[in-house]
């Protein structure tokens, strides 16, 4: 996988090639691995676009009150890490953005404001869909089902104050 300690076909963003058979008495496993190698390569041009829509959809999330934006960013901050390196290293240095994925993925943690501010959002939301737009009995018990959920989600985070962000 290394060579001298330096990661190969690093530049291209692809995984190591696996030396080629050269016999034809080589295990068939290895020639299945070697035909799927071009596969494994071009995700970076699957995963890419994906992540940038993503991550448009966690910038959509801040505005949108329904809209996660935190579970968007952090796909989109896995999406830039199997895809590229360069997007990745943006996402987690964006000024605004980066803050979500840095405090989610070092602590697991959440800003109290944060929080207040999802959980209110998320209930007004919900209640007035649940009331006056929903007719459907079914819908409205997806609806709380999700709303349950999610709250549940929030809660159990550990929240982040800011004594913790000063010492930190």
């Amino acid at each position: 996988m290394t060579v001298s300690g330096k990661i190969t076909n690093a530049r291209k963003g692809c995984p190591p090639q696996p030396p080629r058979p050269q016999m034809a008495t080589k295990r068939r496993k290895d020639m299945r691995f070697v035909s799927f190698y071009p596969y494994f390569c071009g995700m970076k041009y699957v995963l890419l676009p994906l992540g940038c829509l993503s991550l448009a959809c966690g910038i959509a999330g801040i505005f949108v009150p329904l809209l996660p934006t935190t579970p968007f960013l952090l796909l989109a901050a896995a999406l830039f890490f199997r895809s590229s390196p360069r997007a990745y290293a943006w996402l987690l240095n964006h000024k605004q953005l980066g803050p979500y994925i840095r405090d989610f993925r070092e602590n697991r943690s959440m800003p109290l404001r944060a929080k207040v501010i999802a959980l209110s959002l998320l209930w007004l939301t919900s209640l007035h869909c649940f009331f006056i737009i929903l007719d459907h009995w079914a819908l409205k018990t997806l609806m709380a089902a999700v709303a349950v959920g999610v709250t549940a989600y929030l809660l159990s985070l550990k929240t982040k104050r800011k004594k913790d962000a000063n010492s930190a």
